[in-house]
C-alpha cells in the first residue's frame, strides 16, 4: 500500500507528526508531549529567558508555558514570545 502521508500518521512508516507555530514560524514535531524548555529549543537561537512563551488560547486567555510545563501536541497548536520583564518609561 502506497501513501504520500504515511510520516503524519501512527503505524509502521513512524510516529504522527504535529504541525505547531512560534511566532509565526512553523516547525514539525514528533513528540506527543513536549515540555515548555523543549519547544525553547525549537526556533534557532534557542527562546532566551529574557522572553516568555505563551500558547495561544482562541477566545480566550493566552497560556503562559513555563519550563516544566508539559503541552500535549496537535496540528495548528500556535505560540508567542513576548519580553519577559516590560519596564514602562524606560528607553
Amino acid at each position: 500500500m502506497s501513501d504520500s502521508h504515511s510520516e503524519e500518521r501512527d503505524g509502521p512508516h513512524g510516529p504522527k507528526t504535529f504541525e505547531i507555530k512560534i511566532d509565526r514560524t512553523t516547525y514539525k514535531v514528533r513528540e506527543p508531549v513536549l515540555t515548555g524548555a523543549q519547544l525553547r529549543t525549537l526556533p534557532k537561537p534557542d527562546i532566551g529567558p529574557d522572553r516568555d512563551l505563551f500558547e495561544v488560547v482562541p477566545g480566550g486567555s493566552d497560556l503562559k508555558i513555563e519550563i516544566d510545563t508539559r503541552v500535549e501536541m496537535r496540528n495548528g497548536l500556535r505560540f508567542f514570545t513576548a519580553p519577559a520583564q516590560i519596564n514602562p518609561g524606560q528607553g
